[in-house]
C-alpha cells in the first residue's frame, strides 16, 4: 500500500456490510477506518492529528443518522467530501459537496464512485 492513499472513514451499522465495504476498499489500495455508528466516526472526526480524505457512511444509523452525522462532520472538517450509501438513494436530497450511492451497489459502482469523488477534489 502506498503511504499516499486515499483515507476512508466507514461509518455502517451492520458488521458484514462494513466488512465488505472495507474490503472492497482495501483492495482497491485505500487505507480504511471503521465506525460501527456515529460516535466511533466522532472519535475519528475530532482527532485532529487524523487525516481523512472521504466518509462513506450509511444513512440509516441508530441513535443519529447518517445525515446528522454528515452535518457534525462538515462543523469540524468544512470540507470533507461525503458519500452517503442508502438503500431509497434516488428519494435523499443531499448538500452540496455531498454524494449518494444506492444499496445494494456492485463493486465496480463503489470503486468508480470513490474514485471520481477524491479525483475532483
Amino acid at each position: 500500500m502506498s503511504s499516499n492513499a486515499s483515507i476512508i472513514l466507514v461509518v455502517e451499522d451492520d458488521d458484514i456490510v462494513r466488512m465488505l465495504i472495507v474490503d472492497v476498499l482495501e483492495e482497491l489500495e485505500f487505507k480504511v477506518l471503521e465506525a460501527d455508528g456515529c460516535e466511533q466516526a466522532l472519535e475519528f472526526l475530532n482527532d485532529e492529528d487524523q487525516h481523512i480524505d472521504l466518509m462513506m457512511t450509511d444513512v440509516g444509523l441508530p441513535v443519529m443518522d447518517g445525515r446528522e452525522l454528515a452535518t457534525q462532520a462538515r462543523m469540524v472538517r468544512p470540507t470533507l467530501p461525503i458519500l452517503f450509501a442508502s438503500g431509497y438513494a434516488e428519494s435523499i436530497d443531499v448538500p452540496a459537496g455531498m454524494s449518494v450511492i444506492g444499496k445494494p451497489f456492485s463493486i465496480d459502482q463503489l470503486r468508480d464512485k470513490v474514485t471520481s469523488i477524491l479525483a475532483s477534489e
